[in-house]
């Protein structure tokens, strides 16, 4: 299992033991191998097996392959989900000073619920929409809350602000990846992961010595080093997109079985909440300078 998500693996949309796709052979009209930086290997594409080959029958229509549609529905109910905890979360989980404990500690649960959630669904052979919504919940419960306290001490505008931003994200990404300004290879696969991997052991680094040593710890999330890593984030965030999209598209052109349309929403959710965190973050710290 690989994953364009910094926080644990996923398995891609082919079956082989590659990524999306490296060792397989596209279905009959789907792209060729030569236009896919990801077919490059000789392996059947289990998606696409003909039995009919050997008679010179023609191959069946395939049904029940994932389709962009499929894809846009299950993104479109998780992220419902998630907003829907969120807005709960919000109205039933006040941030005053007589409650701000209580629903921190519960902000705190679920998060790391929704994360052991996550952890199970990528361990899965398949995708569990109960798992997949549940980890939705969950983790718009922890939105919600952290969202209400930046609206509460921070200023009301960061939020709409965030939602905005990481919506701006979305829809560049988009345009760059339709585009093909943005070309997602072996390459670019690496260097991201790369990149995140890194990006993630400095944060936990500083999480230990703010837990130790108290305060921001070694500063990674505020004053001028907070804005260069929350900008960081986001374009790490956004080349988790392009991931995700590639991942999508490899899965339509593979003829990857409809289920696995949960997964792409899993993962476009995973890495929509991720961009959504860095920049209320980013804008917390700009808005707090001010």
């Amino acid at each position: 299992m690989r994953s364009s998500n910094p926080v644990f693996s996923r398995r891609g949309f082919s079956r082989d033991n590659g990524y999306a796709g490296f060792n397989a052979a596209p279905q009959a009209g789907a792209p060729a191998a030569g236009a896919n930086p990801y077919a490059q290997g000789t392996a059947p594409n289990p998606y696409a097996t003909n039995p009919y080959a050997t008679t010179g029958a023609p191959a069946p229509v395939r049904t029940g392959a994932m389709s962009i549609d499929d894809v846009v529905t299950r993104t479109a109910m998780t992220l419902g989900t998630v907003v829907l905890g969120a807005a709960l979360a919000w109205a039933l989980l006040p941030v005053d000073e007589d409650n701000l404990g209580k629903s921190y500690g519960i902000a705190i649960g679920a998060a790391i619920i929704a994360f052991v959630l996550s952890l199970v669904q990528s361990f899965k052979r398949k995708p569990v929409p109960a798992l997949i919504l549940a980890y939705a919940a969950f983790e718009g419960v922890f939105l919600g809350v952290i969202s209400s306290a930046v609206s509460t001490y921070i200023g009301p505008g960061v939020v709409m602000q965030a939602v905005m931003g990481t919506m701006c994200v979305f829809a560049g990404v988009l345009l760059a990846y339709k585009m093909r300004w943005i070309r997602v290879t072996r390459r670019f696969y690496g260097f991201v992961m790369a990149a995140a991997m890194g990006f993630m052991l400095l944060m936990v680094v500083n999480l230990l010595f703010a837990a130790f040593g108290g305060g921001d710890g070694l500063g990674f999330r505020s004053g001028g080093l907070g804005i260069l890593f929350g900008v960081i984030g986001i374009i790490l965030g956004a080349c988790f997109l392009a991931l995700d999209f590639k991942q999508v598209e490899d899965g339509i052109a593979y003829g990857a079985p409809r289920e696995e349309s949960w997964l792409a929403a899993f993962g476009l959710t995973m890495t929509l909440v991720w961009i959504y965190l860095e920049m209320l973050r980013l804008l917390s710290i700009l808005s707090g300078d001010d």
